[in-house]
C-alpha cells in the first residue's frame, strides 16, 4: 500500500513538474507557480465544502499552513538557484529534501528493516545520478549552493509536514486546501513584489495568452495537489522513510517524459541513476 501510494506520488509529482517546465519556456517561473497553485486552491476549496470539510479543521491545520508557507518560497529558491547555476548542480543537490522526511520518521519512532536501509541509501543515490550532475566544468556561486540547500530543506519540510496534516481523508482534503490557499497567497505576493521592481509576470500576449493557457496551468496545479494526497496516504500506511524515497523518484518521470516526448536524451550518468533508484526501489517495497 505504502508503496503504491509513493510511487503514484512520484509520478503525478514528475508530470507536472514536466508541465510546469513547458510552462516556464512560455511564461515567467513566479507566474507558473501561482496560477497553478490558484487553480488548486480553487478546486480544492469546491471539495472541501461539498464533503463538509471544515469540520475536520483543528490544530493540525498548522502543519498544512507551515507547508503553504514552505513550498513556494522553497520553489522561488530553486528557481533562482537555477537561474544562477548549472541545472546539473542544482537539479542533483536538490535531492537530499528526502533526508527531512526520513529524519522525521526515525525521530518519530520509525525503523525500516535492513533491507529498506539498503534500498533508502541505493535509490537516493540513483535520484541524484537521474539529475545528470555535472562534476566538473560547472563553476558554481556560493550563492546559488546556499539557495539550493534552502530548497531542498523547505522541499524536504513539506513531505514531513503533509504528513502530519491530517488523520483521515476528509481532514486531508482541508488540509490541501489550506496548504495551497496559503501558498498562493505567499505567490501572489511575491509576484506584487516581483511587479514592483519591474519584473515580468506576463509574456507577450497579456491575459489573452494566460486565458489560453488554463487548461495547462490546470493540470499542473492538480496533479501537484495529488501528489500530495497520494503521499499523505502513503505516510499514514507505511514507514515515511520509505513512502519519501519512492516518492522523491519523481526526476526519473520527468526525465522519461522529457526524453519520450521533447525526444530529450539521457546522458549516461543519468541512464545509470535510473537504474540504481529502480533497484532501490525494488528493494524498498520488498522488504
Amino acid at each position: 500500500m505504502t508503496a503504491a501510494f509513493a510511487l503514484a506520488t512520484s509520478l503525478l509529482w514528475g508530470l507536472a513538474d514536466f508541465g510546469g517546465g513547458l510552462l516556464t519556456r512560455r511564461f515567467p517561473a513566479l507566474t507558473v507557480v501561482v496560477l497553478s497553485q490558484a487553480v488548486a486552491t480553487v478546486v480544492l476549496g469546491a471539495i472541501v465544502l461539498a464533503m463538509g470539510g471544515w469540520s475536520e479543521a483543528g490544530p493540525r491545520l498548522w502543519f498544512a499552513a507551515a507547508a503553504g508557507v514552505a513550498g513556494p518560497c522553497a520553489m522561488l529558491c530553486f528557481y533562482r538557484a537555477l537561474s544562477l547555476g548549472p541545472m546539473g548542480v542544482v537539479s542533483p543537490l536538490a535531492t537530499i529534501s528526502v533526508a527531512v522526511p526520513v529524519a522525521v520518521g526515525l525521530i518519530l519512532g520509525e525503523r525500516p528493516v535492513p533491507l529498506q536501509y539498503v534500498g533508502i541509501l541505493v535509490a537516493v543515490l540513483g535520484i541524484a545520478l537521474a539529475g545528470g550532475p555535472q562534476l566538473r566544468g560547472a563553476p558554481v556561486q556560493r550563492k546559488t549552493i546556499v539557495l539550493t540547500l534552502a530548497a531542498a530543506v523547505g522541499f524536504g519540510a513539506v513531505m514531513a509536514l503533509v504528513s502530519q496534516a491530517s488523520v483521515n481523508i476528509t481532514g486531508l482534503f482541508l488540509a490541501l486546501f489550506v496548504q495551497r490557499l496559503i501558498g498562493a497567497i505567499v505567490g501572489a505576493a511575491a509576484l506584487m513584489v516581483s511587479v514592483h521592481r519591474g519584473g515580468t509576470v506576463l509574456p507577450e500576449g497579456g491575459l489573452e495568452v494566460v486565458r489560453q493557457a488554463l487548461p495547462a496551468f490546470s493540470c499542473v496545479g492538480l496533479a501537484d495537489v495529488a501528489a500530495n494526497g497520494t503521499y499523505a496516504i502513503a505516510t499514514r500506511s507505511g514507514p515515511m522513510a520509505v513512502a519519501a524515497v519512492l516518492a522523491s523518484l519523481y526526476p526519473l518521470v520527468t526525465a522519461l517524459a522529457a526524453r519520450g516526448i521533447l525526444k530529450e536524451r539521457l546522458r549516461l550518468v543519468q541512464a545509470m541513476g535510473a537504474a540504481l533508484a529502480l533497484v532501490g526501489s525494488l528493494l524498498l517495497a520488498t522488504g
